[in-house]
C-alpha cells in the first residue's frame, strides 16, 4: 500500500471514528433529555388545559384521556381534534374541546373550550391566532380579561339570538373598530356548545383502550 493510500485509509478511519462517537452521544442527549422535555411539555399543556376546566371539577388523569374526534364543522375543524374527557369518580364531568373560528380577521383563531357535564362554559382560552396586534388581538387572555365573558355561558344563557356581539344586538361586548374577531370567537364557542350537546353521550363515554393506543 502506497504512502497515499494509507493517509486516506487513517483519515477515513478518523471520520468514521467520529461519526460513530457523535452519533452515540447525540443518541445518548436525546435519550436524556427526551423524558424531561416530554413531563415539561405535558406539564405547560396540563395547565393550560386547567385555565378552561378547573381542577377541583374532576379527579381522572386528563392527559390520559384525551380521544380523537373527526373534523366537524360546528367544531370548525378542518382536521381530527383533541377532546380531554374529565371525570369525578365514575361520573361525567365534563370536558376540554379544541375548536376553530375559521373566519377571524387573519384566518384561522384556535381555541379550547372547556365545558361541564350540564353544558356550561367553563371557559375558553385562544391557543393560536394571527389578529392584528393592539387591535384584535385582546381575545387573548393575556391581553385582555375579554374571553372571560364565556364562562358560565350555555346554549340557552344567554338566549339563542342573543349569541351574538354587542354591536348585532347580542350580549358580548367588543372592542370598537374590531368586530370581525370577536364575532368570530362568539360563533365558535356557540359551535362547540351545539357540538357537545348533539355529541354528549359519545363523548360521556370512557376512553376504550383503542383510542388510547390510537
Amino acid at each position: 500500500m502506497s504512502g497515499a493510500a494509507r493517509n486516506a485509509l487513517r483519515a477515513g478511519t478518523v471520520l468514521v471514528v467520529f461519526a460513530v462517537v457523535g452519533t452515540a452521544m447525540l443518541a445518548f442527549t436525546h435519550g436524556r433529555t427526551e423524558p424531561v422535555i416530554a413531563r415539561s411539555r405535558q406539564a405547560e399543556q396540563l395547565a393550560f388545559i386547567e385555565q378552561v376546566l378547573p381542577s377541583r371539577l374532576y379527579d381522572n388523569d386528563l392527559l390520559a384521556s384525551e380521544r380523537r374526534v373527526p373534523r366537524d364543522a360546528m367544531l370548525g375543524t378542518r382536521r381530527p381534534s383533541a377532546v380531554w374527557v374529565a371525570r369525578r369518580g365514575d361520573a361525567f364531568a365534563g370536558v376540554v374541546l379544541e375548536a376553530v373560528a375559521p373566519d377571524g380577521y387573519s384566518g384561522d383563531i384556535g381555541l379550547l373550550v372547556g365545558i361541564d357535564a350540564a353544558g356550561t362554559v367553563t371557559g375558553v382560552r385562544v391557543t393560536g391566532h394571527r389578529e392584528t396586534p393592539g387591535l384584535g388581538d385582546y381575545i387573548d387572555r393575556a391581553k385582555s380579561p375579554w374571553i372571560e365573558q364565556f364562562t358560565g355561558k350555555s346554549l340557552d344563557n344567554p338566549p339563542p339570538r342573543a349569541w351574538r356581539v354587542a354591536k348585532d344586538g347580542g350580549t358580548f361586548d367588543t372592542r370598537a373598530g374590531a368586530t370581525i374577531t370577536p364575532r368570530a370567537v362568539v360563533k365558535a364557542v356557540r359551535g362547540a356548545l351545539e357540538y357537545f350537546a348533539r355529541h354528549r353521550k359519545t363523548l360521556a363515554a370512557p376512553v376504550t383502550r383503542e383510542e388510547k393506543d390510537a
